[in-house]
């Protein structure tokens, strides 16, 4: 079973993986996003873009998964906002240049190389004083076993943030554990990376 493949068959189910509820590091920190057009990354099934959405943000979502963007276009339609969705592999999507006031990652697992490629993509793209949220499983998060996978070369820490996301300016850089229950997938204490940085004007 390929990767994007996995996906397909996690989101072909009736339930909701992940829930329907936003990402409670995103809600806590909404008010140090930009207003304006905003894309999220490996957006899943939707709950994330569909919050941002009523919060008044233009909101363009990625992923790679058709299975995912279906549940993403219905949560969107009961909850009565509107969101662009693409279906995109994001080692290779194009970002675009100085497009996006903010850009938003909630658990995107990609693998080191790739996902280095993408925040230099992020980069590229963010606006000036545009802003970039992410949160992220550290290493750490193997030992817990309460989501993410089993990968370490997914999961990132702080210096490689600081590595792979050079040219923003770091508002927020932390390691914490917390508790992550969202979905069945998500379900206990974590070991998390949160991450709020802006470009430069």
């Amino acid at each position: 079973m390929t990767f994007d493949n996995m996906w397909d068959v996690r989101f072909a189910e009736q339930e909701y993986a992940y829930g329907t509820q936003p990402n409670t590091f995103l809600q806590q920190q909404i008010a140090q996003l930009k207003q304006g057009k905003l894309l999220t990354l490996a957006e899943g099934e939707g709950r994330n873009a569909v919050f941002l959405a009523k919060q008044g943000f233009k909101v363009v979502a990625v992923d790679a998964s058709v299975e995912g963007i279906k549940k993403a276009k219905h949560l969107a339609a009961i909850n009565s906002v509107e969101i662009e969705f693409i279906h995109a592999d994001l080692t290779t999507f194009d970002l675009g240049e100085n497009r996006w006031d903010s850009v938003v990652s909630i658990f995107s697992p990609l693998a080191e190389t790739e996902r280095h490629h993408l925040h230099q993509k992020v980069v590229k793209s963010l606006k000036p004083n545009g802003t970039f949220l992410m949160e992220a499983y550290t290493p750490e998060q193997i030992k817990f076993a309460t989501g993410g996978g089993n990968d370490v070369s997914t999961m990132l820490t702080k210096e490689q943030a600081k590595r792979e996301l050079k040219g923003l300016d770091f508002k927020l850089l932390q390691e914490i554990e917390r508790s992550v229950i969202e979905g069945k997938f998500h379900t206990g204490n974590a070991s998390v990376l949160q991450v709020i940085a802006k470009k430069a004007i």
